[in-house]
């Protein structure tokens, strides 16, 4: 059974010692992002400690709309005065987007589970731990370094970033242990499953059901049907909005097919730019395949966007998951209409 990474000391020095947080987030920030940012600032105020929750956006998913407001999206020189930086959910200062330039300088932590991205100099603090399901679950394990326990609300918190990065438990196999150990701390201090799966699940727009018909309806298969492809065309997000995206649905629908072993969604956000999220099954470690376009992630979760069209980044994909996937198979596609 894999054990937690410890957190290290010099966090908690780093913590016992400031005064003034920012909790900083990634880009287009997920639910544990969200979550994990939010718990944080929760215990720092109960350490006494003035902590800002910061986020450059945008807040795309449904279930993290709720919690927009309660974070701020840019940084002034106020803000930034006598204040540390801990950025959670990512390694690398870049992933924050607009917020890089304005904690650059500033005394530097992170909390991630990535085992992607470019890590911080000589310096940072790292917290660091690949194989936890979730950052949430090392925000857990940091409260508990701290002496205390997570009030309800932060429970709340933290449970919902487990749930959201974990699928509800469904990517959780027999190394998972650790998983359930923290989930069921969290649900002591008062987290609902039961709550948390409708925030997740529920409030889905009339037109995330039509968009999502559409992509399956234009799904391709290739390498002997081990890799499944869609998209999603600009006109398509223009005319739904981002709220009509359901994409944990389109690929929990896409992994149930029999012999599946990696899903592709292209999208093309702007006239100019693509984003490509990536699913696998299993042993395909798709945050490779991501970080050779500039993206990361997970081994079975990884994404990147880029500047391209569809129709040029399409191809070059499906050649790189050619190298994944026997080379000797002969490429095939089989459209369903």
């Amino acid at each position: 059974m894999l054990r937690p990474v410890p957190v290290p000391p010099e966090l908690l020095d780093f913590i016992r010692t400031g005064g003034k947080f920012l909790v900083v987030g990634h880009k287009e920030p997920d639910g544990d992002c969200t979550g994990s940012s939010l718990a944080l600032c929760s215990v720092l105020r109960r350490l006494g400690k003035e902590a800002i929750p910061c986020s450059s956006g945008p807040f795309k998913r449904t279930e993290i709309k709720p919690y927009e407001g309660l974070f701020i999206s840019s940084l002034g020189e106020a803000d930034c005065r006598n204040a540390r930086v801990i950025i959670v959910d990512c390694s690398s200062p870049d992933r924050t987007g607009d917020l890089e330039a304005s904690v650059k300088g500033l005394p530097l932590a992170f909390i991630d589970h990535h085992s992607t991205g470019v890590h911080p100099g000589k310096g940072t603090i790292l917290f660091l731990d690949p194989d936890a399901p979730s950052v949430t679950v090392m925000i857990l394990a940091l409260i508990e370094a701290l002496g205390l326990n997570p009030t309800r609300e932060e429970a709340d918190y933290l449970f919902f970033g487990l749930c959201t990065d974990t699928g509800f438990f469904r990517h959780i196999d027999e190394k998972g242990a650790e998983a359930f150990s923290s989930a069921g701390r969290m649900v002591r201090a008062g987290a609902s499953p039961k709550r948390t799966f409708y925030a997740i699940n529920g409030g889905k727009s009339f037109n995330s059901r039509i968009l999502l018909g559409i992509q399956l309806s234009r799904v391709e298969e290739y390498f002997g049907g081990k890799l499944i492809y869609t998209s999603e065309e600009y006109e398509e997000t223009q005319r739904f909005g981002l709220e009509g995206r359901d994409s944990d649905s389109l690929y929990q629908m896409l992994l149930s097919v029999t012999g599946v072993e990696a899903i592709v969604v292209i999208r093309q956000e702007t006239p100019e730019k693509c984003t490509v999220g990536l699913r696998s099954r299993d042993w395909v470690d798709v945050a490779a395949i991501a970080g050779d376009f500039g993206g990361g992630g997970h081994k079975n979760a990884a994404g990147f966007a880029v500047p391209a069209q569809i129709t040029e980044l399409k191809p070059k994909v499906l050649s790189r998951f050619e190298q994944v996937f026997d080379p000797g198979i002969q490429e095939h596609a089989v459209f369903h209409s």
